[in-house]
């Protein structure tokens, strides 16, 4: 498998890996980024949109180019070489959002769409100059960590807000971009990542916490699209 290599002499892309192939590398990923949750095919298929059977076969075409390790009812896993795929196109993507925020004048519950089309359609080259331009952000506008050119990343030590206990003062470092009602309650709140909160109690499947400019109540899909880290109780 001859990789594609970018100006610099970075392998960053495989050759043989179509877009499908992309974003199902990319998609497995991110269902397990945060907390390494194990994926099964059902899984992929919710979060791609697609048939169960389209999975499998696209599955069966992944372990072909040596993607994926999948065995029968065991969970899908990212071969070394899937993984640097998934990578290198979360880079590709989270870029693209941050520069759609940034620079574009986009929401960050806009961005989401426009980036997984874009990030097919740009060079290597072009993903490193805009790397340059923005700066070498080490987050996207929703506080998922960006890969560095070398592929490498890192997570914050985070926990979910709807388990997070009450008294306890926190900071937001990451909101999930498939929840646009907490992408849109938040940015209404001015609540950006970075903003720090105190929770003062849960009532029921809510969030109480205590903002800035006032209380606010989040139901518990929107608490649970929020990561926080701890600052103290």
């Amino acid at each position: 498998m001859s990789p594609r290599t970018s100006h610099q002499g970075r392998s960053t892309r495989t050759s043989s890996a179509t877009t499908s192939v992309e974003d199902y590398a990319k998609a497995i990923y991110g269902l397990s980024e945060w907390d390494g949750t194990a994926v099964t095919a059902s899984d992929l298929a919710k979060a791609l949109g697609v048939s169960n059977p389209s999975v499998s076969t696209m599955v069966r075409k992944m372990s072909e180019l040596g993607l994926v390790d999948h065995r029968p009812y065991a969970p899908l896993r990212l071969t070394a070489e899937g993984r640097r795929l998934a990578l290198a196109m979360v880079r590709r993507h989270r870029l693209i959002e941050t520069w759609l925020v940034r620079e574009m004048g986009y929401g960050w519950d806009e961005v989401h769409d426009e980036a997984e089309r874009l990030e097919h359609a740009v060079t290597d080259r072009f993903v490193e100059r805009l790397d340059e331009r923005l700066g070498h952000p080490g987050v996207d506008p929703h506080g998922d960590p960006i890969p560095t050119p070398d592929l490498v990343m890192e997570h914050p030590q985070t926990v979910l807000l709807c388990r997070t206990e009450s008294g306890a003062r926190v900071r937001l470092e990451q909101v999930d971009d498939s929840v646009p009602e907490a992408l849109r309650l938040l940015e209404d709140r001015r609540l950006t990542i970075g903003a720090a909160v105190e929770v003062m109690r849960t009532e029921g499947r809510d969030v109480l916490v205590a903002a800035p400019d006032g209380d606010l109540r989040l139901s518990h899909e929107v608490a649970h699209a929020v990561r926080v880290s701890v600052a103290d109780r």
